[in-house]
């Protein structure tokens, strides 16, 4: 009798083992993302030679900022939500052209229409790995104050694009 207690012990363990491994290997989308977190701070180069940084706020408001490249199928996939957004928030929307060539991104924008007010380049991708990019297309949502308060990783969609309009109608430009 006394032996089938000594089973309690090592069969909760078993429980609570194999419940932590299946949380480990199949966590929910965004269990280890901060919340909110700084824009980076870094200037990038334009396309057409000027500067620009996302940290505060280029425009004073909120702006959304899609990183993309001419080689990403997904990108040309979403574009068309980007184009919407662009639209419906004009002077919101930038572009940042990831590991990709200027005159690459310029074909690709000639060919699916231009939506970004203005496209920051990031040859070698460091930009993209201080704004916490995990693959192209990624959109961020920054506040005024710089800070990061929406991610989109992947292709947008009408649901996510609809996000980020909201997001960028709480803090319009000035």
């Amino acid at each position: 009798m006394k032996r089938w207690l000594a089973a309690i012990p090592v069969a909760v363990l078993l429980i609570f083992s194999v419940l932590a491994a299946n949380q480990l290997m199949n966590p929910e989308k965004g269990d280890f993302e901060r919340v909110l977190r700084d824009a980076p701070g870094t200037t990038f180069e334009t396309m057409d030679g000027q500067k620009i940084q996302f940290a505060p706020s280029p425009t004073g408001g909120a702006v959304a900022v899609n990183l993309f490249a001419s080689w990403c199928g997904p990108c040309e996939a979403e574009h068309k939500y980007i184009m919407a957004l662009s639209e419906a928030h004009p002077g919101q929307v930038f572009g940042v052209l990831y590991k990709d060539k200027i005159s690459a991104g310029q074909e690709f924008l000639d060919r699916l229409g231009n939506p970004y007010t203005q496209v920051a380049l990031d040859p070698d991708g460091q930009g993209g790995l201080e704004f916490g990019l995990t693959g192209v297309p990624e959109t961020f949502v920054i506040s005024p104050a710089g800070d990061i308060i929406l991610h989109i990783d992947g292709p947008l969609n009408e649901s996510s694009a609809k996000k980020i309009g909201e997001a960028l109608e709480s803090a319009p430009p000035n």
